[in-house]
């Protein structure tokens, strides 16, 4: 339940700086500056190449979220006759249920931590898969409550709409690196001055990327908390509620234990962000406290 969003902040990161970085080198080479006239910065033109970075790095990070996450999870895809068939059957039930006209592929990975994830480019290519942790540390209906929480992300069109959200956010993070890397450079180039130099603005203008990437990042992750609300009560419906309360209680319980073997120091638990109370932890969690999910399912009719 929290890789994610994470793998897809990672890809698209990866994305947007490669390629702001390779497109601000071939503009650089062949003079190809059309927003920075001999007037000033024509910010028009600016925001519209920003806009189509943006959203092409976060698209491409759509579609290959499925081959990435199978790679860098080292996902064992399961066939419906095969070895842990059951999985896959309750799996394609919970999308039949959620209208879904092609069955999500499911997967496993071989990990203690209880987890899992959707991910995929649509409704109609999608993947679903479990840690070992999840099946060995969850009963039947727990299970099933976390299935049900996944498929309603992919029901939801969950990972489309973050990408055009975080299109948005990654157009105006280039925006805001591009004109702040060019008035340094500009101030520079006063009175005959050299500027920043080729290599020093790519590299400022990556940095920039990055800075204004972590003080956007609070608005993907309040859209992301959001989707988690939103994808626990599609879980509800389609699992049952008192199956969706038992699995988020039985995550609650996993990571309290973790929490106190750790003695609550281990900064692998920390990250996860999903028992502190905090404000400002609250702020940079892509989901919202377990406390506050049951509570918002116990309140749905």
């Amino acid at each position: 339940m929290f890789k994610r969003v994470g793998l897809f902040l990672l890809v698209n990161m990866l994305v947007i700086v490669v390629g702001a970085t390779a497109i601000s080198i071939i503009m650089r080479m062949f003079g190809l500056e059309p927003y920075a006239t001999q007037h000033g910065i024509n910010y028009g033109s600016l925001m519209i190449i920003c806009l189509v970075w943006g959203m092409a790095g976060s698209f491409v990070s759509l579609m290959i979220s499925k081959f990435m996450a199978k790679t860098m999870f080292k996902l064992q895809v399961l066939e419906p006759n095969g070895p842990n068939a059951e999985l896959v059957r309750r799996v394609h039930q919970l999308a039949q249920r959620a209208g879904l006209s092609k069955m999500p592929e499911v997967a496993i990975y071989n990990s203690p931590e209880v987890n899992a994830f959707a991910t995929g480019p649509s409704r109609n290519n999608s993947l679903v898969a479990v840690s070992t942790g999840l099946l060995q540390n969850m009963n039947s209906e727990e299970a099933e409550g976390v299935l049900a929480h996944e498929v309603a992300h992919i029901a939801n069109g969950d990972m489309v709409t973050m990408a055009l959200i975080q299109g948005v956010v990654n157009a105006f993070v280039i925006f805001f690196a591009r004109v702040v890397t060019l008035i340094i450079d500009n101030f520079l180039r006063k009175d005959d001055g050299p500027g920043l130099g080729f290599f020093a603005y790519i590299m400022l203008n990556n940095l920039f990327h990055i800075i204004f990437g972590i003080l956007a990042s609070p608005v993907v992750f309040a859209f992301s908390r959001w989707r988690e609300y939103r994808a626990d009560a599609g879980g509800a419906q389609l699992a049952g509620k008192h199956k969706m309360i038992a699995a988020l209680e039985a995550l609650k319980r996993t990571y309290e234990r973790a929490e106190v073997k750790s003695e609550i120091n281990d900064s692998s638990v920390r990250t996860m962000k999903i028992s502190s109370h905090t404000k400002m932890s609250e702020l940079f969690s892509t989901h919202p406290t377990l406390d506050k999910r049951i509570e918002a399912l116990k309140r749905m009719g």
